[in-house]
């Protein structure tokens, strides 16, 4: 979160508004709801880990072991049971 002087960014009305009940402190304003995106979703972290883990189900459902899957993706052996009990997408 970048901060910004809020006498760079808003209006004096506003601000003199906004000191009534806050002064010199850091006050944080949320985007609207609709704004909101999901982790991942812009850096696509989560679709990469979204193939990773449709690899990992693909795998132990053609036969491998949960101990290979986690050598091979080095993942903890509980992470990759997460993996693959949960739902299949």
């Amino acid at each position: 979160m970048k901060y910004m002087n809020a006498n760079n960014v808003l209006p004096e009305k506003l601000i003199m508004e906004i000191q009534k009940y806050v002064q010199g402190a850091a006050l944080y304003i949320p985007k609207p709801e609709t704004e909101y995106r999901k982790w991942g979703t812009s850096s696509g972290g989560r679709r990469m880990l979204d193939r990773r883990n449709a690899a990992i189900r693909e795998s132990f459902d053609s036969g491998m072991s949960i101990q290979q899957l986690s050598e091979e993706y080095f993942l903890s052996t509980e992470t990759i049971k997460k993996i693959v009990y949960s739902h299949k997408k």
